[in-house]
Order: structure tokens, then sequence, then C-alpha cells
């Protein structure tokens, strides 16, 4: 949600005067996504708030032209997502989107009127607003479901990643790219033509062009348009390309062009520092178990809170034993061991889940929990103080290799998405 909130968050000056370059229009079709449309409205709104973004970045402003097949192509992998996220059920109600804005007002300092009157002052309708929240609530779910459920870290990989990385500290690399995406099973043609474009991009950072404005022009990543800045990574949460290119480029310095299954790549390091230690660490670990209900095309939000409501009185009325109720109704990997998590550290689930979980005493069950992975009912069993250095090792890096699996394996997944998904363009050319 943080590069909707940087647009929400920007003067309307720059989008303005970018608008009014073009002429007033009555509105038309420039796409066709399967079975919807898009419109030259819903793409111009966005394309004004993409400037506001370039420009208070102070990135140079990509031809009209290329910043509006960019946005085109944003709008169709977004409106792609949307369509498989409602034909698989998954629904993102006002309750939810209330709680997210409430977080991103939190994040801000702000109360959800104060930042409301914020937003408002810099030219956004509220409505718009809670639209974009709701449409990047609805594609995170997708991706947990059909990208980030399916990773699977084995203890091997854990242990092999640790010995390759025992006794040194990751460093941190500030890095952008460009990455030019290759179509799956792309032909010979396709390859030529991706080539070509790796090499006029090359050619335009040798003559000194700005690389955020050719990233903005030329990228495929969703970030192409904050000029493909990754931000702050370790080298061990980088894909091994970048890792390993990263080590060898002075701070300032580009890569030549890379290869890998997705595409093309070029790399900047923008800066490098140190890593973290590994100094040992105690903290207080939470004993807890949960049942895990999944929102679907027939179990709404609504459904799912008052089904545990009803286990939780079974369990507090009816003297029901919390265990069984999980082995039946969770549908969580634990439920098999009556929803029992173990030992549990700080910083092992998400927030949502982690603030209601830190909020029990031993032996109560907390009221129904939203997360993005669905409604919980929580009990905490105990608690105690732990040294966990070789344990948060363990965490650290099974978390990393998920991420980086995530990553890699969400980019391929975007890229089939996108090639059997049925595309009209009708954008008349600039």
């Amino acid at each position: 949600m943080a590069g909707c909130l940087l647009l929400a968050t920007i003067g309307p000056a720059a989008g303005d005067a970018f608008a009014a370059e073009r002429p007033v229009e009555v509105d038309r079709i420039v796409a066709v996504v399967n079975s919807e449309v898009i419109t030259a409205r819903e793409l111009n709104e966005r394309v004004d708030l993409a400037v506001r973004q370039l420009t208070r970045q102070g990135t140079q402003l990509p031809p009209q032209d290329i910043i509006r097949k960019q946005i085109l192509e944003r709008l169709i992998l977004e409106h792609a997502q949307l369509q498989l996220a409602s034909q698989n059920g998954i629904r993102a109600d006002d309750a939810t989107l209330e709680r997210a804005i409430e977080r991103i007002a939190a994040s801000n300092k702000l109360s959800v009127a104060a930042f409301r009157a914020a937003l408002e002052g810099d030219g956004l309708k509220w409505d718009d607003f809670r639209n974009n929240i709701r449409r990047e609530i609805l594609i995170t779910r997708l991706r947990e479901r059909e990208v980030d459920s399916r990773i699977v870290v084995t203890d091997a990989e854990v242990d092999n990643f640790l010995e390759s990385k025992q006794g040194t500290p990751s460093e941190e690399y500030n890095l952008a790219h460009i990455l030019l995406r290759a179509p799956e099973s792309a032909t010979p043609e396709q390859l030529a033509a991706l080539q070509a474009r790796a090499a006029e991009v090359t050619r335009k950072l040798a003559a000194g062009e700005d690389f955020a404005k050719l990233a903005a022009s030329y990228s495929d990543a969703p970030d192409a348009l904050s000029g493909g800045d990754i931000g702050w990574r370790g080298a061990d949460r980088l894909p091994a390309l970048y890792a390993d290119e990263a080590a060898r480029l002075a701070v300032g310095g580009v890569s030549p062009v890379l290869r890998s299954p997705a595409g093309l790549h070029v790399l900047k390091l923008l800066d490098k520092r140190g890593g973290d230690d590994t100094a040992d660490v105690r903290v207080e670990q939470t004993h807890a178990r949960h049942i895990l209900l999944k929102t679907s095309a027939v179990l709404s939000d609504a459904d799912a809170r008052q089904r545990l409501e009803g286990l939780r009185e079974r369990v507090l009325k009816g003297g029901e034993d919390f265990a069984e109720l999980a082995k039946v109704h969770s549908a969580d990997l634990s439920a098999g061991k009556g929803g029992d998590l173990g030992w549990v550290n700080p910083g092992d689930t998400v927030p949502a889940f982690e603030q209601a979980m830190n909020a029990l005493k031993p032996g109560e069950i907390s009221e129904p929990v939203q997360s993005p992975f669905g409604w919980h009912l929580i009990q905490v069993l105990e608690r105690r103080n732990q040294d966990v250095s070789e344990e948060r090792r363990r965490t650290v890096a099974r978390n990393t290799l998920r991420e980086r699996k995530s990553d890699e394996a969400y980019n391929d997944w975007l890229r089939q998405l996108r090639d059997r998904t049925y595309v009209e363009l009708r954008l008349d050319p600039q």
C-alpha cells in the first residue's frame, strides 16, 4: 500500500499541469481486458497520479506517450488480477477497508479525519482513494492465495543458506533496476526485439541519460514509475543474479545487461552499507494455538467472524476443548496438531495476529481477529523468556528464503497471467 499512499500524499500541481496539456475528450475505451474495458478517463487519472509521483521524486518525466503506455500496462495487469480474485471469491468488505485506512492514517501520525482532509486538500477524491486501497487488498489476498501459500522452504535449504552465510554479516544494497520482461515461451523475434530494447537502454545510459527516467520509460517492473528503486535490501534478500552483480558494482555503477528466465535486467547501485550482526538475543516467546477460517465465495467475512464467535462460546461456556475444535474447523496446516503453533517469537506472525496475541494473558481466547490469511481465534497457553540466537538465525534465514522465492514466483506468475489474458489495445498513438 505504500505506493498508493505515496501517490495520495503528493500535491496536485504537477498532475494538473500535465492534464492541462491533454485536450478534453469524450470518454472512450482504450483497452479490453477479457470481458472488461479500461476507459480513457481511468487511464488519464492514473497518468496524472504517476506524474505527481515522478515530479515529487525529482525524476525527469518520460514522453507522454511512453508514460501512458506504461500506466496502461499496469492497469491491464491490475484488471486481470482483480478479475481472477473475483472468480476465486476473494472479497474485501468495508470493515477490512476501514481498518486498512486506519493503519495508513496512523502510519502518517494522523487521525482518519485529518488524513482525509489532507488528501482532499491535495485534490484527491476520498472515494477514489478508498477504491484504490480496496483493490490493493484484493490483489494482496490473491497473491497470498495463488503464490505465497505455495512457497515451501525446507530445513535443508535453511542449513545450506546458513552454511554459506555463517559468520558473514550480509551487506545491504540500495538498488534500482530496469526489467525488460520476456513473454512466456518467447519466439526468436520477440527475444530479438527485447535485446534491441536493452541495447537502446544501454546506449542512452552511456550517453548520460538519467537511470530513473529510463526505468520509468522502459521497465516492465511494477516499480518502474518509482525510477526502478528497489530500496535497501540485504544481499540475502535479493535474487542471486542481483546480489552477485551488486557485489561487483561500485556505488553509482551500472551493470551490463543481465539475463534471467524473467527477461533482461540492468542494475544501478545507488548505495551500500554493512549488514546486521548476529548478536545473542533473548526474547519473550508465546506458546499459542489458533483456529483459522479462510473466506471464499461461500464464506464471507461476516460469516467467518460469526462462526468463530460461536466456537469461542463453545469453549468458554460449553467447556469444549479448543484443540478438538481446531482439528475439525481450522483451515491452517496446524489443524492436525489442534491448532498448536508452538513457541512463537516476536515478528514470526503478521502484525494483526501478533497484536491480538500479545494482548492475551495465558489461558485467554481472543475475539475473532482478521489477518491477510483469513479470520483467527487465538488462545495463549503460556509465555517464557528464551535465548533464541540460533533459532532466530534459522527463522531469519527461512523468512529470507521465503521472501526471495515469493518475489521470483510472483513475477513469473504475473508474466503467465498476462500471457493468458485476452487484451485488445485501442490506445491511439500520441
